[in-house]
């Protein structure tokens, strides 16, 4: 089960609406750590789970597998036709304007540049800026790196390090002038 509080907090403290978690094709290994879920369950539809900064998640599912995020929170709701999915896609981000998503610009952290641009063009199609989630992954995925041993202790040393990092990058190396990748 999701954090959704801690989520909700680092979303508003990102200064964003909301975090879009897509998958199609078990693509996205990090929508699924971050919401809990069984990543070698095959998922052959589209599904999206909103999170916004402030309220209700939704859970966004195609009616052939109705159940797939029957373990999270939100109300559920159901699409058959690409129709359906971008009217249900524009009623529940309503009224954000600017939405996380697993996106790159321009591909600089392929780390995060999983969602494919199709569906970034669909959601930015629908009136919403779509941003980097690359800034909300990090406190997920430092922790996930923890070996499960020691898991309650190594939790807390992962977030003591992600707070970290910034103090760190800039011993090691000078900070990135505006448009530098550092690649």
């Amino acid at each position: 089960m999701p954090d959704i509080r801690r989520i909700q907090n680092e979303l508003r403290a990102a200064g964003v609406d909301g975090w879009l978690l897509y998958d199609f094709h078990n693509r996205d290994a990090i929508a699924y750590h971050v919401l809990g879920m069984d990543y070698g369950k095959f998922t052959s539809r589209r599904w999206f789970y909103w999170i916004p900064a402030d309220g209700e998640p939704v859970r966004l599912c195609h009616k052939v597998e109705s159940t797939k995020l029957d373990s999270l929170p939100g109300p559920k709701r159901l699409y058959l036709s690409w129709r359906e999915l971008h009217a249900s896609l524009t009623e529940i981000l309503a009224p954000a304007r600017k939405i996380a998503m697993q996106y790159s610009p321009m591909a600089n952290i392929p780390y995060v540049s999983i969602v494919d641009g199709g569906t970034v063009d669909l959601v930015r199609s629908l009136g919403f800026e779509v941003v980097s989630s690359a800034g909300l992954v990090q406190p997920f995925q430092a922790v996930r790196r923890a070996p499960a041993r020691n898991a309650p202790v190594q939790r807390q040393d992962g977030e003591q390090q992600f707070r970290a990092m910034p103090h760190i990058q800039d011993q090691i190396s000078p900070p990135l002038g505006e448009g530098d990748t550092g690649v």
